[in-house]
């Protein structure tokens, strides 16, 4: 079988380093194991996202020479798609709707994840008399059991989904499908067989097994990637002006930017100048740092 993995960024903004680091370690993976890579733009948000970011977006994986071999639909043109699936969970009993308010879930009374997210306690899941006038949103059955995910960085990461997250929103009550039901089904159908991104995605991978065995797709490979912190100890986002590509384009040709990346990665010993086909043979998860990574360009 040939090994897939995938780039998916969202086109709400210019990419900044931490979007680049991501894609460069998935597709160095992808890439020395003689792989395919496709590239899908999430823009299931339309309010958020925008045709001209998405061309930016490939414009500058060009400039950085992460190529793709497939595009596949944005998320935006599958809703469709997404219905197919959605209707397939609802006909085996295994959604209901949800009429919490924001408010209510986000209340003192509910309990609450260690990073401060709710843990849905189940209040609509037997509800005999829905409130009048309000479009619910729809939610996932989670039983007891414990999902474990081998990740190729991160090591053993296990979950048992209803004490960490509860029954899960699908689809909101605006009638959009939300990132885990949309990445799911994108990635079965394209035949993903590995899944890179960054390690604030790592808590999604348990939902997303759940997922692929309700609807029968397999388990990629799942490696969760340090994030990239400024000096000052913040994430880097699309707000960090002189993170974002394209001031770093005035300043850096891509193999100087590969090789800082590369370097803080683990992969080389110094920040020097390297080519993507040098850094194919340099890769090795193993070599990888796993927790989270200072950069400072200066």
């Amino acid at each position: 079988m040939t090994p897939i993995g995938r780039f998916a960024p969202t086109p709400s903004g210019r990419m900044h380093l931490g979007n680049v680091f991501a894609a460069m370690i998935a597709w160095l993976s992808i890439r020395s194991q003689k792989g395919q890579m496709i590239l899908r733009m999430e823009d299931l948000d339309t309010q958020r996202t925008k045709p001209e970011y998405a061309q930016t977006l490939r414009e500058d994986l060009n400039w950085l020479g992460l190529d793709w071999d497939l595009e596949t639909q944005p998320q935006s043109q599958r809703t469709a798609v997404y219905d197919h699936y959605f209707s397939q969970l609802k006909a085996q009993g295994l959604l209901y709707p949800c009429y919490c308010t924001r408010a209510q879930l986000h209340s003192l009374d509910a309990p609450h994840a260690s990073d401060g997210t709710y843990i849905y306690p189940g209040t609509c899941r037997e509800l005999v008399t829905p409130p009048e006038g309000r479009t619910p949103s729809w939610r996932l059955r989670v039983p007891e059991g414990i999902w474990q995910v081998e990740d190729l960085l991160q090591g053993t990461y296990t979950e048992n989904l209803a004490t960490h997250c509860g029954d899960f929103v699908l689809r909101r009550s605006d009638n959009m499908y939300v990132y885990q039901l949309a990445v799911t089904v994108d990635d079965g159908e394209a035949g993903v067989t590995e899944v890179v991104r960054g390690l604030d995605l790592l808590s999604s991978a348990p939902r997303q097994m759940y997922l692929q065995t309700l609807l029968g797709f397999s388990h990629p490979r799942y490696g969760h990637v340090p994030l990239l912190l400024a000096p000052d100890g913040r994430r880097l986002s699309k707000r960090d002006r002189d993170m974002d590509l394209g001031y770093l384009q005035t300043q850096y040709t891509p193999e100087a930017l590969l090789g800082i990346l590369a370097h803080a990665a683990g992969l080389t010993a110094t920040p020097s100048p390297i080519s993507l086909q040098e850094l194919i043979g340099a890769f090795s998860w193993e070599k990888l740092h796993k927790d989270s990574i200072v950069l400072s360009l200066e």
